[in-house]
């Protein structure tokens, strides 16, 4: 079932049309969350930011629009599709209503909301070869808007056609000051010894939420020092570690880049960290 402003509606029914915005121009934010036994992790932190983003993008926020408002239209949609007892992954997008040219005839906004299960209910670690490549054609914009979780996503988009075609499991995107900011589907993180070091907002690296919990649970452990610094495409082979973090994997551990080969050991602590802050969310 989809959620569509509220109503309940079977997956292959047609409600949007070629005005949509998101369709048009990109006129869109969205968020994924992983719901496991109708527990939303860190739903919160993916509310507060998507209130944020909305108000970026001068979308009208609705008076409806609370936390408790969302939280239950999520769940009905889950019960709706009738798996309440599984892992999944929650798609809830954000668009402005249709009419205009670029400039909207209205900010107000309408919301979707998706549920697909995921094979997991924890996030798990994978040992499996996973590797990568830099991804050159196009670059990340340094600013604000880069950071937002929006429909804008082309660079994505290409990037992962190239990695399909070049046997890459992944991509590292560079910003147009050529310096590391992210792979195509999460923040990245470095580490070196007992450093761990990870691409400030200013470089444009999306504001994720699973980044923003650990540099919190980083910046309390004592055996580890975290750094919020710009990376260098050569500091990539002087790495120890590299992994990606989003909201739906957690943790995916690099394990080739190039000739260079990487361990793991960093990764699978702090995955288990990541599980038990995501149980008391």
């Amino acid at each position: 079932m989809i959620n569509f402003n509220g109503e309940l509606v079977e997956n292959n029914t047609l409600f949007l049309n070629e005005e949509n915005r998101g369709l048009r121009y990109g006129d869109s934010l969205f968020e994924s969350l992983r719901v496991v036994n109708g527990k939303i992790y860190f739903w919160e932190d993916h509310y507060l930011r998507l209130m944020a983003s909305m108000r970026i993008l001068r979308m009208e926020i609705p008076m409806n629009f609370t936390m408790e408002y969302l939280e239950e239209q999520i769940l009905n949609t889950i019960e709706a599709s009738n798996v309440q007892n599984e892992a999944l992954r929650i798609r809830l997008t954000v668009f402005r209503n249709n009419g205009g040219l670029y400039l909207p005839n209205s900010n107000n906004v309408s919301f979707i909301i998706e549920a697909k299960v995921l094979e997991n209910a924890f996030y798990v670690h994978s040992n499996e070869h996973y590797e990568v490549e830099l991804f050159k054609d196009h670059y990340v914009n340094t600013g604000l808007l880069s950071t937002l979780k929006s429909n804008n996503k082309l660079i994505n988009v290409l990037g992962s056609i190239y990695a399909k075609e070049n046997g890459y499991n992944n991509c590292l995107l560079l910003n147009n000051q050529k310096q590391v900011v992210e792979a195509l589907n999460g923040n990245l993180f470095l580490v070196k010894g007992n450093t761990i070091k990870t691409p400030p907002l200013k470089d444009g690296c999306l504001n994720g939420i699973t980044r923003k919990k650990l540099i919190a649970s980083l910046e309390k452990l004592e055996n580890y020092t975290l750094e919020e610094a710009s990376i260098s495409p050569f500091e990539l082979q002087k790495a120890d570690e590299l992994f990606v973090t989003n909201a739906i994997t957690g943790i995916q551990s690099i394990t080739k880049y190039r000739k260079k080969e990487y361990a793991n050991t960093v990764a699978k602590d702090l995955l288990g960290k990541l599980n038990a802050i995501a149980r008391l969310s």
